[in-house]
């Protein structure tokens, strides 16, 4: 039967993006990797100043790895098919 520390060991080793720094992070290439995040309208309405969002509904931001937004969208469906038309690493974050 295999150890599950040990398997966690592995999976840990084998992803190092889960022990970057925020600078380390954004060195890796600006525009050529990004992240998802889930946000509400209302802190899009903070952050995206004469842009308009409803308080109530999740959206799905794109940023660069740098922290520049790239996309918004209301659906996940709608972020997976844009970044299929860019040249874009997604990095997952835990």
């Amino acid at each position: 039967m295999m150890d599950k520390r040990n398997s966690d060991a592995a999976m840990d080793a084998a992803n190092p993006l889960k022990d970057l720094t925020r600078a380390q992070f954004a060195a890796l290439g600006g525009d050529a990797v990004a992240y998802v995040k889930p946000v509400s309208g209302l802190l899009l309405s903070v952050l995206i100043e004469d842009a308009e969002f409803d308080g109530a509904t999740q959206y799905q931001l794109v940023m660069s790895a740098d922290g520049t937004p790239l996309m918004v969208a209301d659906t996940a469906e709608a972020v997976a098919e844009w970044l299929g038309d860019q040249n874009i690493g997604v990095a997952t974050l835990h």
